[in-house]
């Protein structure tokens, strides 16, 4: 076996696809995508190793590093190799040329990170490698009336109305929330200033695939004291957006999704400025009223406190399940 490392380039992809077959892993199905050529805008840097046979080269393992506009402080990385050629140094080989691709980044940044699933060699090449985990993540599927019906105000509709409201997606109220949430629930790895444009991009515009939003608000409040009738809508206290392509007529977010019977997958959060009680009880109003005819899924990281506060019961009490593997993010020590 001779090994030969050099850029990657056109038809890389079908070749190592021949070679690799189907991803082991959803986190590989992901990553795969980001093998391409070297390039400038944005900063990557990709590499092919390719087994000489009788003067014939084929490629047998890629590996990639690269900056990214979201989460800057550190670069993803990604390798993989053949079945038939790993724990012959190939991997670890890319790893050290990575490193030094990396030592050049315009950013100055060096710091690798990638997304691995417990328990497969992608896990164990990265712990042996150095990299630690520094958030787990769960896709979890909540089941219909997991959570009993919050009552609002005096019970009656006008005051659920006053609380629950259907939300234009390009609301810029909405997009502050979202983006102030998703900074602080990300202090693991900081995802850079974010405006009102980037969270519209990221998380609410068609692109994104937001196709609704129901928010939970505080009961009304005046602006003049309580001598005064409350007339101004209370501030915006959860979200909820939904990622499923709704019918005509049908809720934003409690819907069956694109198929009978399937979970509709939503972004459920917070506004960070909430105490950790007031957080707890908003996304567990919210999240029963969105689950409550309707199954739904949504991603759930560690660091979403009043998240897990909510959902952890329910996956004990089997009224949740966690849909697939954990996803773990690993990391270069600080």
């Amino acid at each position: 076996m001779a090994i030969e490392y050099r850029e990657w380039r056109e038809g890389d992809d079908l070749a190592l696809l021949e070679i690799w077959g189907g991803p082991e892993t959803e986190q590989a199905r992901q990553f795969r995508g980001t093998l391409a050529r070297s390039g400038n805008s944005p900063w990557r840097r990709c590499i092919v190793a390719e087994d000489v046979v009788d003067g014939v080269a084929i490629p047998i393992a890629a590996g990639v590093v690269h900056e990214a506009s979201l989460h800057p402080e550190r670069l993803w990385a990604y390798i993989e190799v053949a079945r038939d050629h790993r724990r012959s140094g190939v991997g670890s080989t890319l790893l050290t040329m990575l490193r030094h691709e990396a030592g050049q980044s315009p950013s100055g940044v060096s710091r690798l990170r990638t997304k691995v699933e417990p328990g497969t060699p992608g896990a164990a090449f990265a712990g042996a490698a150095g990299l630690t985990p520094i958030q787990r993540s769960r896709l979890v599927v909540v089941e219909p009336g997991a959570l009993k019906l919050p009552v609002f105000g005096d019970g009656s509709e006008a005051a659920a109305s006053e609380q629950i409201e259907d939300l234009a997606t390009g609301s810029v109220e909405l997009s502050d929330v979202v983006g102030r949430y998703y900074t602080a629930v990300h202090g693991w790895d900081s995802p850079g200033e974010l405006s009102i444009g980037t969270v519209q991009r990221l998380f609410l515009d068609e692109l994104s695939g937001a196709h609704g939003a129901i928010v939970l608000r505080a009961p009304k409040a005046s602006a003049f004291g309580q001598a005064v009738p409350a007339s101004r809508k209370g501030r915006l206290e959860a979200f909820a957006i939904s990622y499923a392509e709704l019918a005509p007529g049908e809720n934003p977010v409690a819907s069956e999704g694109s198929s009978a019977g399937q979970p509709t997958d939503v972004f459920v959060g917070h506004d960070p400025k909430l105490s950790e009680d007031e957080a707890r009880s908003a996304v567990r109003d919210l999240l029963a009223l969105i689950a409550f005819q309707h199954p739904v899924v949504l991603e759930l990281d560690d660091s979403m406190a009043a998240l897990r506060a909510v959902v952890e019961p329910l996956l004990e009490s089997g009224k949740a399940s966690v849909r697939g593997s954990e996803t773990l993010v690993v990391s270069d020590p600080a």
